[in-house]
Parts: C-alpha cells; structure tokens; sequence
C-alpha cells in the first residue's frame, strides 16, 4: 500500500487487514508511517516513490518480510498547489510528475517484476482521479499527471496480462480527508466542489474503499484496464 500514511491510503490499508491481508505500508512519511502501521499492525516502509532505489529496497524488504506480494494498492501523490498553467512555476510541474508519473512507472515496474517471478498473478490498483477526466481550471499539472497514470494503467494491464496481473485504477472526486478538512471546512470553498456534484456531497474514504476491494479481489478476476470513476456523478456535468 503506497502513500499509506495518508487519508486515502490508510483508510485502505486498515480495511485490507481487516480482510486478513498482511499488509505493507508504503509511505515517504516517518511519522505518519509509524502511526498508521501501529494502528493495525501492518508492515512499515519507508519508501520514496520517486527513487528506483527506494521503490527497489522496499519491495524487496517487503517481500522478504511477508512473502510474494499479491496485490499493489498504489496511492502515494501529490497535488502540487494550485495555479493556472500560464503562471504556474515549473518547480510545482516537475514535482507533480516525479511523484504521479515517475512514481506510478517505478512502483508498477518493480512490484510487476516481483510478480511475474512469484508466478501468481496479482492484482495492482492505481488511485486516480476524476480530474483526469474533467478538467478544472487551476489543477491542469495535477490533472495531466493523473491522466499519464490512466495511461500507465492500461499500458500495463496488457502487457502484464498473460502473467494473470490485473491492473485497474479508481478515479475519486474530491474526497474529504484529515488532508483536506481544514480547507473544506471554510463554506466558500467547498461550496464550488459540491455543486459539481450531483448526488450533493464530496466523497469520503468510505465511499472508495469497497471498490478498490473489489478491483484487488478474485471477485474482480475478469476485469483489467478499467478507470473507474467514484465521484458522485461528476462527470456527468462535463
């Protein structure tokens, strides 16, 4: 489970082990790491999605800690602030895309290596998002980032095919995290995501958990390549 320190991941991480997954929490965080995985028991570490040596040293660690590594939850990302392209700094581009693209490439790489070497097949899912899909003004960088993820997942779920991998990505709205409340929290600011909405209301964990179960389960074995999009009807408003 990748970025498992955060709202998103944790929310998944402890519902994983609470189908009995031993999980491994994947996060650039320390402290967030060390909290969550005390939480439930899972196993911490540390790893930066960015770095091929990292990604490397912690699928490796992970496999030898807890054995072939069957499913891949990958939520570890960044936004990036928000600004129009045409001011936006090319620092906050570039972090965007090592974190959501680069990221998404190494950890889809290593832990499809590892795998096609256990020969069991697995299930790998990417969390997107909405925005790759419908675009808003402010979060392009953010957004393009995550359409290359959709991308990245497709490509993959082809090639890893025949090695019975699937791989699948959820694509959330905005959803309501320790992260975010405290900008959710002011009504003027929520009050623009909401209308976008039109079943009234920004997701929770919740509201992804159960089907980023469902993609990583047998229950799922004859679906691949999909980009699901939990967001309350979002982008049916184009």
């Amino acid at each position: 489970m990748t970025g498992g320190a955060g709202g998103i991941g944790g929310a998944i991480a402890a519902a994983l082990a609470g189908r009995g997954h031993r999980v491994a929490i994947a996060d650039v965080d320390p402290v967030g790491l060390a909290r969550t995985s005390e939480e439930f028991g899972g196993f911490p570490v540390p790893m930066d999605v960015r770095d091929e040596y990292s990604v490397r040293a912690g699928v490796a660690a992970t496999v030898a800690e807890l054995g072939p590594i069957d499913v891949l939850v990958h939520a570890a990302g960044v936004v990036g602030g928000a600004a129009p392209l045409m001011s936006l700094p090319v620092e906050a581009m570039d972090a965007v895309l090592a974190v959501n693209v680069r990221g998404t490439f190494l950890v889809t790489r290593v832990v499809g290596e590892a795998m096609i070497t256990a020969r069991r097949g697995g299930s790998i899912v990417h969390i997107s998002s909405a925005g790759s899909l419908q675009p808003t003004v402010g979060l392009g960088h953010y957004e393009a980032t995550k359409a290359a993820m959709n991308a990245l997942t497709r490509s993959a779920a082809l090639e890893l095919a025949p090695h019975g991998i699937r791989v699948n990505a959820v694509a959330p709205g905005p959803v309501e995290t320790p992260l975010t409340a405290s900008a959710m929290a002011d009504p003027a600011a929520r009050a623009p995501w909401v209308e976008r909405i039109p079943l009234g209301r920004l997701a929770n964990t919740d509201d992804l958990v159960p089907t980023v179960l469902l993609l990583a389960s047998l229950e799922a074995r004859h679906i691949t390549g999909t980009v699901l999009p939990i967001d309350g009807g979002q982008l049916l408003r184009g």
